[in-house]
């Protein structure tokens, strides 16, 4: 079933899209479609269609390149170890409440280690019992700039000890990276999966 899977957005089939498209979706097949199997959530129907926002970017596709490309980028330079990067995309997925976004990396989150209860706690916008000192350090900072839009001196000075500079530097990317694919999501109403969407 795609029907209502793009939210405000068609889901473009391979057959319909222009070159620049095709491209586009040549790269996120060869790139994220194995990633997200192997993490366990879907990004593309039966016929071939993408999902989440990876259809999104389809209809801009120079920007969606570009900004998959930093997204593969931060992934590759960054300070931040597996678990945190996840406990930062989920805690910004905690503020925006996009489906999609909480569904995907519900799913990566667990194949990175976190557990099923750290998981549902920071898709809920809580610290989990068992996150380690930096990922709860982690969880505040990003959770207050998200929803206060700024951090207090404390909660900076914590985090600075915890990651460094470089470190926080790289949190902020990430956070913003994951800004901006939840306002896409939310901005076209992008669902997650019915059948896999979180409970």
């Amino acid at each position: 079933m795609t029907e209502g899977l793009g939210g405000h957005l068609p889901l473009l089939h391979p057959a319909e899209m222009d070159q620049a498209q095709r491209t586009l979706y040549d790269h996120i097949a060869a790139t994220a479609v194995p990633w997200a199997g192997a993490a366990g959530f879907r990004i593309e129907t039966a016929e071939g269609r993408l999902i989440g926002p990876f259809n999104a970017v389809l209809f801009s596709p120079d920007i969606g390149r570009s900004f998959l490309d930093l997204q593969n980028e931060e992934g590759k330079r960054t300070a931040l170890s597996e678990r945190v990067r996840q406990v930062v995309i989920l805690t910004v997925g905690s503020v925006w409440q996009a489906p999609y976004e909480l569904y995907a990396h519900s799913a990566v989150a667990r194949r990175a280690g976190l557990s099923k209860e750290a998981v549902r706690a920071l898709a809920g916008g809580e610290p989990a019992d068992d996150l380690s000192h930096e990922e709860r350090v982690a969880q505040r900072f990003t959770r207050q700039l998200a929803s206060e839009r700024r951090v207090d001196d404390e909660t900076y000075r914590v985090a600075e000890s915890a990651f460094g500079r470089k470190g926080l530097v790289d949190m902020v990317v990430l956070s913003g990276c994951y800004h901006l694919v939840c306002s896409m999501l939310n901005a076209f109403g992008i669902p997650a999966p019915p059948d896999d969407a979180p409970r």
